[in-house]
């Protein structure tokens, strides 16, 4: 009896080891009409996100992939397959399998038999095949059923969005940048009953300027508008700054439209602007490089810091007009300081000479995502961040 286990349990070993297949090289390259089946892999089997397995990973002893025509490489620790978490974005997995995210839709393959191919979902698996000597990701799908989203605004039931939805919502929600379209468009404060000036819970707000009738129970941040926010360029107004004042939601319609206060930070004004609370963008972008040269600078970031860092919402002086869109990718760049060079001091006379100025080389110090344009500024994500960055940071094209 035992002897019989043995050789059930060699051949099951076996069998299994069938299954594995070393990724192919471009001459062993599979066909593009290859079925899933047939493509096996090793795929990260914990429970860690794409990003984090991307960052425990660590620099690879390999050598780094030759980029291929158009600078795409694979990320040398990229594994044959990956299947999707909850709490992935698109650009942690895209960073898992490439050196440089933004060419993912390079390698996106897309398949016209899976319903909705450019959506992932957790419990899907990605496989990296070579098709004609050129990487590929496939998609297979999950065996769990799901809920095919609707088409509209907000986060996506389930599936993976490109960056982290909760940041973005907490910024659209309590915008910290105006542009003169939002201020524009917005409903504002009227006047506050009994003329209050510092709003606490439970007070109430008169508002006008609603494009349609507001619903009751409607939620909606107050935000003031405060200074300017300057092109560096020419010196015209780009937006301005927005400063959360409370919140409060709808408890009557009509003109003017009666809210009751939920949360007060700060004096709320006349002409002070409301904002619905939901998302107003979709996530539904995928990463990918500006298809026109860009070059501009970062003129403000969320809740007043000074010191930018990986997942601030900041905003550039480049739009829609310059051919932005969300999903963009741009470089930021520090600027090198302007030293004297005073190597020679005490062995050379130079006080005939004068002291020469020099310029050091700009340094790479993180990567930004556009995720909402307006025509002359855009909002993004800095994705990843390699040293601090400040405001007036030049952002360009990776």
């Amino acid at each position: 009896m035992q002897g019989h286990q043995l050789i059930a349990l060699t051949l099951s070993v076996a069998v299994l080891a069938g299954c594995q297949t070393e990724r192919p090289q471009a001459a062993q390259a599979p066909s593009a009409t290859t079925p899933d089946s047939a493509v096996e892999g090793t795929p990260v089997g914990d429970e860690r996100t794409a990003m984090e397995a991307a960052i425990d990973a660590g620099p690879s002893t390999a050598p780094a992939a030759e980029p291929t025509q158009g600078g795409l490489a694979l990320n040398p620790n990229a594994p044959d397959s990956y299947v999707v978490k909850r709490g992935d974005t698109l650009w942690g997995i895209a960073k898992v399998f490439l050196r440089d995210p933004w060419y993912w839709p390079e390698i996106w393959q897309v398949n016209p038999q899976v319903h909705n191919p450019h959506l992932i979902y957790p419990g899907d698996t990605l496989r990296l095949v070579y098709i004609e000597g050129k990487p590929s990701i496939v998609l297979q799908r999950g065996d769990s059923a799901r809920v095919v989203p609707r088409v509209r605004s907000e986060a996506l039931e389930g599936a993976v969005t490109a960056i982290p939805y909760e940041t973005v919502a907490a910024f659209m929600s309590k915008p910290s940048v105006l542009t003169k379209e939002q201020i524009k468009n917005a409903p504002y404060v009227l006047a506050t009953r009994d003329l209050h000036v510092a709003m606490s819970d439970g007070d109430t707000v008169y508002a006008r300027g609603f494009t349609a009738p507001a619903t009751v129970g409607t939620h909606y941040n107050v935000v003031h508008v405060g200074g300017p926010l300057i092109n560096p360029d020419d010196n015209s107004v780009l937006g301005y700054d927005g400063i959360f004042t409370g919140a409060g939601h709808v408890t009557r319609g009509g003109d003017p439209t009666t809210l009751v206060m939920t949360e007060s930070a700060r004096e709320t004004q006349p002409g002070d602007k409301l904002f619905a609370g939901g998302v107003e963008v979709p996530l539904d972008f995928i990463p990918s490089a500006p298809k026109t040269k860009t070059r501009g600078r970062i003129i403000a970031v969320s809740d007043g810091v000074t010191v930018i860092g990986q997942y601030e919402v900041v905003a550039i002086n480049r739009g829609a007009a310059d051919g932005l869109a969300p999903g963009n990718v741009l470089a930021i760049y520090e600027s090198g300081q302007v030293i004297a060079d005073n190597a020679n001091k005490g062995f050379l006379s130079v006080s005939h000479l004068g002291t020469q100025k020099v310029r050091l080389p700009d340094e790479r110090t993180g990567t930004f995502m556009v995720f909402k344009t307006f025509d002359r500024l855009s909002y993004g994500l800095v994705m990843e961040a390699t040293n601090v960055m400040h405001v007036g940071d030049r952002v360009e094209n990776p």
